[in-house]
This record gives C-alpha cells, structure tokens and sequence, in this order.
C-alpha cells in the first residue's frame, strides 16, 4: 500500500501568518494534534503541533526561570527559540519548518519508519510541491484494522495454504523442512523442533497470517539431548 491509498486529504491548516489563538482552536475544534502550515500559494512552509503550544505564558505553562549558572549554561539561540514558543503570537514563530513529507507513491513501510526515526506522529504529502494529504499514524493503524479483515471468499485450498506457509517460512534459517508443514482442512499442523521459544512463535505466526488458515495447531517441540552414562 502507499500514501495515497490511506492519506486523509481533507487536511486542517492554517496560514503562518495566523494568531497562535487561532491554531489552538482549529486543533481542538477538529480534534487533531497537528496540521501543516501553508502560504497563499498553497505552498507548505511548516508544521504547527500541540507540543509547540504546550509551554505558553497565557496558560501559565511556560518554563520557570533558570538560576543564573542555568542561563549560563544553554545557548542564547536555544533560550531565545524557547522564549518564542512561550510568548510569539504569530504561527510562524513558533512552527517547525524543517518539514518532513513524503509523495503519494511512499510505501507504508517507508512513512511507519519516517515516523519512528524522527518521533513525529504525522507526515505531509506532497505532490509538486503542493499539499494533497496527510498521513498520521492513526491512519497507519486503521489500514492495519481494514487488512485484519480477510475476504472469506478467498479461502484456499490446502494444497494452497501449504505452498503460501512455506513460502512465508523459505529462506528462514529457523524454519522447519516443508514435509513437517501438513494442512488438512484449513488447519495448518506444524512438527519439527525448535531451539528457542522465539523461534516457536515465529514459526506460528508466519502460518497464522497465510490467507485462509482456519487455524494453527502447535507440534512443534525441543531437540532431544542424550547425556552420556
């Protein structure tokens, strides 16, 4: 799946030019923890995030004052970045410019790793330099709901399900020999032995998620070690 198939392009954003006030209700009145910040163009020019407006001297929420040797010991740029998130009224003072977006075409795997690495909970996407959709991780989690839904019309045969559980097991170094992998009626039974309890679950859940398994039944044991007399 890529972005487009699961962005949301109805997005919220508002203009760098706008009161911090009036960001702060555009994110509660549409319920959402960030939007994009674009030009008149159309053009996106930041990303404005609750975590911009959690300090704030109007909600009494700003830093305390650091002791002398605290003052001391940060950079003018960081104290002078940390008093704009406390008392800039415009967007653009306060937004994170360094946007991270991503194109239509982006694989999920390639967003879910974006969102990880640099702890952010939502991408823009952008085609031609123009803003057509947002994907959150609300958006990833919910296209893994829809995937959790398998078409019962598309059960396979057991011949089938055998031949998709080994392919998913090929190349595996912990997987077992194709002949301990029986399907009868839907129901996957692995035999073989494992060296771990690691090994064990991966072996199971690479059977379970086969399209049309009805069920996984559990043979597998530990090698057998003969100590001599």
């Amino acid at each position: 799946m890529q972005a487009l198939d699961i962005m949301t392009t109805h997005v919220v954003s508002v203009r760098p030019d706008a009161s911090v006030f009036e960001a702060a209700i555009l994110l509660t009145s549409h319920h959402v923890s960030g939007m994009p910040v674009v030009d008149e163009t159309g053009a996106i020019v930041g990303i404005l995030s609750e975590g911009d407006l959690l300090h704030r001297v109007e909600t009494g929420t700003g830093k305390p004052q650091r002791s002398w040797l605290g003052e001391f010991l940060h950079s003018t740029r960081r104290l002078a970045s940390e008093y704009l998130k406390e008392n800039a009224v415009k967007v653009g003072d306060i937004m994170t410019s360094n946007v991270i977006y991503v194109t239509p075409q982006a694989e999920l795997s390639e967003i879910a790793d974006l969102l990880e690495r640099h702890h952010i909970k939502r991408v823009p996407v952008l085609e031609q330099g123009k803003l057509v959709g947002i994907v959150s991780r609300a958006n990833l989690i919910r296209a893994l709901a829809s995937a959790a839904q398998p078409d019962a019309a598309a059960l396979a045969s057991d011949a089938g399900i055998q031949r998709d559980v080994l392919h998913a097991l090929e190349g595996r170094r912990w997987a077992m020999a194709a002949e301990n992998v029986v399907v009868k009626e839907g129901i996957v039974h692995l035999w073989g032995t494992v060296n771990s309890e690691e090994e064990r679950k991966a072996i199971l859940v690479s059977a379970e998620r086969v399209t049309g398994v009805k069920g996984v039944e559990d043979h597998l044991g530990y090698p057998v070690v003969f100590t001599p007399m």
